[in-house]
This record gives structure tokens, sequence and C-alpha cells, in this order.
């Protein structure tokens, strides 16, 4: 039996070959493991910015601008962009001939794309709104209170 540390320098060795023995690409499939774990940090931002945001506008406005496409994308029934950039690139890798992924895109992509109904990834994304705002408004108000 191969040590941890043998397994972990193959799996990094694998990540790292940009080809494959049989000739299949495997950057194809490393970028979309790369925009999957974007993907989940993205998410992260949305669900914990309001935090970073009270104190930085830029990231406010940047938040701010996420959770209003979260909301219009989910009235709409669009898909997020880094979903279909991570679909081509999969489609481009050869998943039949090569590399499954990697152990932290495996994660998540279970995290990413969670087996739940839309309407309550659509109420939840609705309580983030709404948390979001009354942390602002009282960021707003603490700014107001100091100017004084």
């Amino acid at each position: 039996m191969r040590s941890f540390r043998a397994r972990l320098l193959a799996l990094c060795h694998d990540t790292l070959v940009l080809f494959r023995k049989d000739g299949s690409p495997m950057l194809y499939r490393v970028l979309a493991d790369i925009v999957v774990v974007t993907h989940l940090l993205w998410i992260l931002f949305l669900i914990a910015g309001p935090y970073w945001g009270r104190k930085n506008r830029t990231v406010m406005v940047v938040h701010g601008a996420g959770l209003a496409f979260a909301v219009v994308s989910q009235i709409f029934g669009w898909y997020c962009p880094l979903t279909h950039l991570e679909i081509r690139l999969a489609a481009k890798h050869n998943p039949a001939l090569a590399y499954p992924g990697s152990f932290l895109a495996h994660y998540a992509e279970k995290l990413v794309y969670i087996n739940v109904a839309p309407a309550i990834i659509f109420v939840f994304t609705l309580v983030l709104v709404g948390i979001t705002v009354l942390i602002y408004r009282r960021a707003f108000k603490m700014t107001e209170h100091i100017d004084r």
C-alpha cells in the first residue's frame, strides 16, 4: 500500500500533466476544476460578503450586484455564466479517456451543484438578500452616526 505522501504526489503530478499518455488534453479538465472552485468561492462571497462589504464600499457594490444578478437569474431561469464555462471546458476534455477530476473540485462540485429544488434556492437567496440589506442598513446608520 502506498503512503499518503506518495498518493498525494501522484495526484499532484496527474493534475499538472497537461496531456495524458493516451494523448487526451488535461488542460481543459484542470481549467474546468478551477472554474468549479471559483464558482464555490463566488457563492461563499455572496453568502459572507455583507460582513466584508459593510466596511468597504467597492465590495458592497460588487456584492450587491452579484446578489441582484443571482435573484434575476433565478427569476428568469438562467444558469450562471460560470456553469456554462465549466460545461464547455469539461466537454472539450474527454472524460471517458482520462482523469476523473481533482479532490478539491469533486467536493466543490457537490457544494456548487447541490441537489435542492430551485424554489428552495430562490427562498434562500431572498433570505440572504434580506439579511444583507439589514447588515448594510446598520452599517450606513453607524457611519451616519459617526459623521455627525
